[in-house]
């Protein structure tokens, strides 16, 4: 499974990827807003930065509620950076969307088909060519429903008839949901900076770091 990281600030960005694991960057109007920013300018800043990963996600605004203006949009945010090929089109599950969704398809576009919550959105995302599907996890278990359990049911489903669609496991609240998540079949888990923290630590490793310091100080080595 890989990482792409669920954010719009740079530094989280840049952090991310000088650990070496990152593949991808997922954001939205609303992250980019609150960093006070143009979506346009936040996501050719993103590409600069991390110029070898495979995906920068660009999503329409929600002004964008018919095809055609999703469309249009679409086709202004892929020039973003000079028509950087990593740019994804996130789009959202609707009629309108994924029609959007097979016309940029068609035209060598990726996209990312997102708020995802059924088997049945994943499958009509997927045959509207999504490079990409985004099953929201931690909205599901925020109403008592099991956000993994998507996901593994939306990977059988692909695997049984051999859909190319990726998924990306998103809403990841916590490194219980990573675990799971890679178990259940997801190709990608796209989370926050303070989740990728969290990832790398464990109080045995502090434990253990600590005595072969303490160690090293008396000469044990």
């Amino acid at each position: 499974m890989k990482f792409f990281i669920d954010t719009a600030k740079l530094e989280e960005i840049k952090k991310a990827n000088k650990i070496g694991i990152l593949s991808g960057v997922t954001t939205n109007p609303s992250l980019v807003a609150k960093e006070g920013i143009k979506l346009e300018d936040r996501i050719a800043e993103i590409c600069q930065s991390v110029p070898e990963v495979e995906s920068v996600s660009a999503e329409v605004t929600p002004e964008a509620v018919t095809a055609e203006e999703m469309i249009a949009q679409a086709e202004e945010l892929i020039k973003i950076n000079n028509g950087d090929k990593k740019i994804t089109i996130k789009l959202p599950m609707t009629l309108p969307g994924l029609e959007a969704c097979r016309y940029l398809t068609k035209k060598g576009v990726k996209t990312n088909v997102t708020l995802i919550f059924t088997v049945n959105q994943a499958l009509l995302a997927a045959r509207a060519g999504a490079t990409y599907v985004s099953p929201f996890l931690g909205r599901l278990d925020d109403i008592s429903e099991d956000g993994v359990q998507l996901v593994t049911k939306i990977a059988e489903l692909f695997r049984v008839h051999k859909l190319e669609s990726q998924i990306i496991a998103a809403s990841v609240r916590h490194p219980d949901h990573v675990t799971r998540v890679a178990l259940a079949g997801a190709n990608i888990a796209t989370i926050p900076y303070s989740v990728i923290e969290q990832l790398s630590k464990h109080p045995l490793t502090d434990q253990g770091i600590e005595k072969f310091a303490t160690d090293w100080g008396k000469g044990s080595y």
